[in-house]
């Protein structure tokens, strides 16, 4: 279907609804109404646990089939993908066995070499790659504490492909001939305006649990083409100190421990259960609080740091900490709350440097990541990164930022548009998804409840310092917490799930959070709404200065958007909608 872009701005709303009726009646679909941003500010609106379900789910043992290891001598295990550009894709396995013990030797990398096979036909491969591969040691040198060596951790980068092209490939050491099976991945679009993921997985506090279990299931059947996972990934640290249970306070419950032993082999665990999905979808991974896992001589995220490949130097920020890539019209920023976020320090100057880059006019849409959320109603984790948001959070306005994922709280909130807890159309809309379905339970306790306000001593951020504060303006001035939910709180619910985004066009995307106890299907929704940009309202072209040319767009050349009307958007489902847009 080809729309006219002449059409007066009037009609749209009137095309739009009349073309989203019409399709709805081809198709036979009864329709639902989902709001949108345009409606906002909402009235906060709470969701309590069911008190008919469990707040979470024992740990998977590292017998179960889906984490024991199934393959023998160097063959690929644990293989997985993440975007290095559009026409680039990292490909990391691991090979060999790991190792604990008292007394470990570490394994040899250079006896295993690293190769990736690709082609756009199967079987038929053009394009050969070679990379690195590296281990890395867990040491306790305290009595009745393991060690840990890793097997080989193979990275390699397939560069001169595609954009928005489906391969086929193979990884392993041919001389040897330990190839693995023939996988598949499809590499994302070239920054455009016009294109965009299909959709994009989001997903935090993962764990490995029974809930994990049904989240990666229902992730999968969602079918995404890139995965953002926003920090606590394997949940290491928790599984041998807490048996299986969980503890909601490590030093409480364990207050003899020298150090907080991490179990490794959960890492291996968690990678070959993840295979299926990983090994032809690319994760795009930040560092949460438990990859910190400090060890000996205070060596700190050497798992995180040595099992992921992420675009870092492609990026320019030579961190696996914080970095950002492009996937069609959305530019997506990873940042690290647990390094140095001050307004002097290396990533703040790497982030501003990488926002002053930022086209508009090919990647409208600007989405955030990081672990630790800075709006947040629930009692866990309240305020505990308010420096990082002092440090950082006018230059995300002042850019543009259309969207912030983050985790750390296990339970979800989507928050109205904010800018320094005061309602702002021109704010981002921030998201907490860090129900992932982890060890340590779903949070079910509101700041604002009676009697769960924490104290300004409670929450210390395990990096940075304390900027507790009481509000300064609205219902809640001079007190530290609100008697109600916060009015930039528009939902919030106690539930384990996961999240994806579809974005139509360079102003609207479709959000949903799917909750885990729900059937999983279509209409499965726990929260859904269109976040719909306003550029011609928040990018205000007068601040367009400097060398930057091209750090706003104007109003004049953004063109009607289908479909942009304040009123609900009244639809079958998302693929009405884009029959409507694309013709597809």
């Amino acid at each position: 279907m080809n729309i006219d872009p002449t059409t007066s701005n009037k009609a749209w709303p009137l095309l739009a609804r009349a073309l989203i009726i019409a399709t709805a009646m081809a198709t036979g679909c009864s329709c639902q109404q989902i709001p949108t941003t345009l409606q906002g500010p909402f009235t906060p609106v709470t969701r309590r646990l069911d008190p008919s379900l469990r707040r979470g789910s024992d740990d998977l043992p590292m017998t179960d089939p889906r984490l024991r290891k199934n393959v023998t001598g160097d063959i690929p295990e644990q293989i997985a993908l993440a975007v290095a550009s559009p026409r680039s894709m990292w490909v990391s396995w691991v090979t060999g066995d790991a190792k604990v013990g008292s007394n470990v030797t570490a394994l040899d990398p250079s006896t295993v070499a690293s190769e990736v096979w690709c082609g756009k036909r199967s079987g038929n491969y053009t394009i050969k790659a070679k990379g690195v591969s590296v281990a890395y040691s867990q040491l306790y040198p305290f009595e009745g504490l393991l060690n840990y060596t890793s097997g080989i951790i193979h990275h390699v980068k397939v560069e001169g492909l595609e954009p928005g092209t489906k391969y086929y490939y193979k990884c392993g050491d041919s001389s040897i001939q330990v190839m693995s099976e023939e996988l598949f991945f499809e590499t994302v679009p070239l920054p455009s305006r016009d294109v965009y993921p299909r959709r994009v997985g989001v997903l935090g506090d993962l764990g490995l649990t029974g809930n994990t279990s049904t989240t990666i299931r229902h992730l999968i059947q969602n079918d995404p083409s890139v995965v953002l996972m926003v920090g606590d990934l394997s949940y290491a640290n928790q599984y041998l100190t807490t048996g299986g249970k969980g503890a909601s306070c490590f030093s409480c419950a364990f207050p003899d421990a020298p150090i907080r032993e991490t179990y490794q082999p959960r890492w291996d665990g968690w990678g070959r259960f993840l295979q299926p999905l990983i090994s032809r979808v690319p994760m795009m991974v930040i560092e949460g609080n438990h990859e910190i896992e400090s060890q000996a001589a205070g060596v700190t995220f050497k798992s995180y740091q040595t099992r992921f490949a992420v675009p870092s130097e492609e990026s320019g920020s030579n961190s696996n900490f914080y970095y950002s890539f492009d996937a069609g019209g959305i530019h997506f920023l990873m940042l690290g709350a647990y390094v140095d976020y001050n307004r002097t320090g290396a990533q703040f100057r790497w982030l501003k440097k990488d926002l002053e880059k930022v086209d508009r006019s090919v990647s409208p849409w600007l989405i955030a990541a990081w672990h630790a959320p800075w709006y947040n109603s629930y009692s866990s984790h309240y305020q505990e990164f308010e420096c990082m948001r002092q440090e950082m959070e006018e230059i995300l306005h002042e850019y543009g930022v259309d969207i912030v994922f983050s985790g750390h709280v296990h339970a979800y909130e989507r928050m109205n548009r904010v800018y320094n807890y005061t309602l702002d159309p021109c704010g981002p809309v921030y998201i907490t998804v860090g129900d992932g379905g982890n060890i340590e339970q779903v949070d079910i306790d509101h700041a604002d409840d009676p009697g769960k306000c924490p104290s300004p001593g409670d929450n210390i951020p395990e990096f940075g310092g304390v900027c507790h504060l009481n509000f300064s303006s609205g219902s809640a001035k001079g007190n530290f917490c609100w008697t109600q939910q916060p009015e930039w709180s528009a939902f919030r619910e106690s539930s384990f799930g996961h999240g994806i985004l579809e974005v139509l066009n360079s102003t609207y995307a479709l959000w949903t959070w799917h909750r885990n106890q729900d059937t999983y299907n279509r209409n499965s929704q726990g929260d859904q709404i269109y976040i719909v940009r306003q550029p011609e309202l928040c990018l205000n072209t007068s601040n367009n200065s400097g060398n930057n040319g091209s750090r706003f767009v104007s109003a004049t050349n953004i063109g009607p958007q289908v479909p942009k009307f304040s009123e609900l958007v009244s639809i079958c489902s998302f693929s009405v909608l884009k029959i409507v847009l694309h013709g597809t």
